[in-house]
């Protein structure tokens, strides 16, 4: 499956890595150009066991690839997972601007249903305001997309995070086979 994973940060890069390790083939897009330049290098640079090794190997199998345009992440995609930072804001609230500039993006350049895999750390209810920002941009530029958008948060254990990650991850791919074999 193709899937593009918007972030790579913490959360971001290893669900984008773990996702190449069992096969799927992966984008991981990311604002930062230094930082993307280096992961497309395979230099990590967050610590966490077994993550340098596994993303090395996937850029070499071809799986895992790592980009700075937004245009490529949204099309390649047939799932889109949002992994991007939520700051406080001033009031102490999640500051949702990168998690909807991710909606923008789909708003912009996506043309086929797609589903939209929220795993940022947001408050109950961003997922129908992520649905009503996309839906806004789209009717502002005359144009309709079919999406669905679903909440997979991510409370990864700095040290076993590759490890938590890969066990949902085959539950996950064995429970979605299970069920597309009835």
């Amino acid at each position: 499956m193709k899937i593009s994973v918007f972030g790579s940060g913490y959360v971001g890069l290893v669900q984008a890595t773990v996702l190449a390790e069992v096969g799927h083939d992966v984008i991981c897009m990311d604002v930062d150009q230094n930082k993307v330049k280096l992961l497309q290098q395979g230099h990590v640079s967050i610590f966490e066991p077994g993550l340098a090794a596994m993303v090395k190997e996937n850029l070499e199998s071809g799986r895992l690839h790592f980009t700075f345009d937004e245009k490529l992440a949204v099309e390649h995609g047939e799932v889109l997972f949002i992994a991007v930072g939520t700051p406080s804001d001033e009031d102490g609230s999640a500051d949702l601007k990168y998690v909807l500039s991710v909606g923008d993006a789909v708003a912009r350049h996506r043309r086929d249903p797609v589903i939209l895999v929220e795993k940022s750390t947001v408050p109950v209810g961003t997922g129908d305001t992520l649905r009503a920002h996309i839906e806004k941009a789209l009717h502002l530029a005359g144009r309709h997309l079919e999406f669905d958008i679903v909440s997979n948060p991510e409370f990864l254990k700095e040290g076993s995070a590759v490890a938590d990650c890969a066990a949902r991850t085959a539950l996950s791919s064995a429970v979605s086979a299970r069920t597309c074999a009835r």
